[in-house]
């Protein structure tokens, strides 16, 4: 089962932003920019997870959980809050409203997709895959181990977080941009050479004797991972 998330934010910049990084992981994604939308949908359909922004036009982030909690539909619905408001107490007060988790903007989207992974696999377990398989090559993501043809391959861990990445939708060519965005988050700052980098060392490691190139390079687009 495809684990459906719900985003409601209304930046739309950065509902475009997470949007794409939770479909590039595999998941279904519906975002909502009003928090009495958002209301009325959850009532229509309850998904696997809500990420949450606090300020919202309608009703707010904070009383939209607040009122899911009170619905024994949503009572144990898995909450991450997004917002701007890095105080301690404003973090306490979204934690005791319902929230499960509480992250402050700007964040990295590595460790965003992180928390998502790791509080689906505590709420609904059977939703989430620790393992990926791309062709011949496997990843553990518990145990940040890869292995093609059964033969271990030791990556760093940037590069096994861009396998990682890669591996989330195989063929799909991402652009230098977007594997930054994806792999080094968008508020770190990386030159695009950064990327053919460690996109070559992946390569050398990935590429062991007498095996086929499964690293792909399209000329003035990106990099994609062929199954």
């Amino acid at each position: 089962m495809v684990p459906r998330i719900t985003v409601v934010e209304d930046e739309e910049a950065l509902s475009v932003l997470l949007r794409y990084n939770l479909e590039a992981e595999g998941y279904e994604v519906e975002t909502v920019a009003r928090g009495d939308e958002a209301e009325i949908r959850l009532r229509e359909r309850v998904p696997d997870l809500l990420l949450l922004d606090w300020m919202l036009p309608g009703i707010s982030g904070i009383e939209l959980c607040r009122r899911l909690r009170l619905r024994d539909e949503t009572e144990r619905l898995p909450i991450i809050m997004l917002t701007a408001r890095g105080e301690e107490s404003e973090r306490i007060r979204g934690l005791s409203t319902g929230a499960d988790d509480y992250v402050v903007k700007p964040f990295s989207t590595p460790e965003l997709l992180a928390r998502v992974r790791a509080m689906l696999r505590r709420a609904r377990p059977e939703t989430i895959s620790t393992q990926l398989k791309v062709g011949d090559i496997e990843l553990d993501r518990e145990t940040h181990r890869v292995h093609r043809r059964g033969r271990e391959i030791r990556l760093g861990p940037t590069e096994f977080r861009l396998l990682e990445f890669l591996m989330s939708a195989p063929n799909r060519v991402y652009s230098r941009a977007q594997l930054l965005d994806g792999v080094w988050g968008h508020d770190v700052y990386v030159d695009e050479r950064t990327v053919d980098v460690h996109v070559g060392r992946l390569r050398k490691a990935l590429n062991l004797s007498n095996m086929r190139d499964v690293v792909r390079t399209v000329r003035g687009a990106g990099y994609a991972i062929d199954g």
